[in-house]
């Protein structure tokens, strides 16, 4: 399964006429947050795959359509935060947001973010039960405490999300928010049984179908 990551910039390779024949052969699309409704909208549009995403802490709240009417999310797209779902067989979840510094929406302070991560527990643990591993991929718009984040309290990470990690052991955590200016800044980290990806600007990533059996 070939997956188009996106977070935080519109890149013109992607917002392209011919995105199609860039990214013709992606199966699955997944937006990490902070980007505009209709850049998801185009990519949904022209691709014709389906796209799940979370909200950033920049994240548009609303847009006025053609007719006139509010329109709270972009077209053809799922809002993935808090939920989790089975695609295809791949098991993907999402939680929004940055750590919480003013008083803006799809902000949360540490405490918020544990309580979010605990009531998924049930779901997950029936994931485990049924197809021997509670998630593939977990899909975020802050990264871990520690990991690709910064120190100042807007970019710094969640120690929320090393818990679930080593708890649930997801194949990938993907994540937006740390933006990348250099070429050799780091993108992708092994945080034990699972590979963090900065997917800032864009990423493909390549999961094997046939190792998603099961993995107690």
């Amino acid at each position: 399964m070939k997956i188009l990551t996106l977070s935080d910039v519109a890149s013109e390779l992607v917002y392209s006429p011919r995105i199609a024949e860039r990214f013709g052969d992606i199966d699955l699309v997944l937006g990490c947050g902070d980007l505009p409704f209709d850049y998801l909208e185009y990519v949904v549009t022209m691709l014709g795959k389906d796209l799940y995403y979370v909200y950033g802490n920049h994240a548009q709240h609303s847009v006025m359509a053609m007719d006139g009417s509010i329109r709270t999310g972009p077209q053809g797209c799922v809002n993935i935060h808090h939920k989790i779902t089975n695609h295809g067989g791949l098991l993907i979840a999402g939680l929004e947001g940055s750590m919480r510094y003013n008083d803006r929406e799809h902000q949360y302070t540490e405490r918020e973010m544990r309580y979010l991560v605990r009531t998924m527990a049930p779901r997950l643990w029936w994931n485990a039960w049924r197809y021997g591993r509670a998630l593939d991929v977990l899909i975020t718009h802050a990264p871990p405490r520690g990991i690709h984040d910064a120190q100042d309290l807007c970019h710094q990470g969640f120690r929320a999300f090393l818990s679930f990690m080593d708890r649930y052991k997801p194949r990938y955590l993907i994540h937006g928010h740390t933006h990348l200016y250099r070429r050799d800044s780091e993108r992708v980290t092994r945080y034990g049984d699972t590979i963090v990806v900065n997917t800032y600007g864009y990423q493909v990533l390549e999961i094997d179908e046939t190792t998603l059996g099961r993995r107690r």
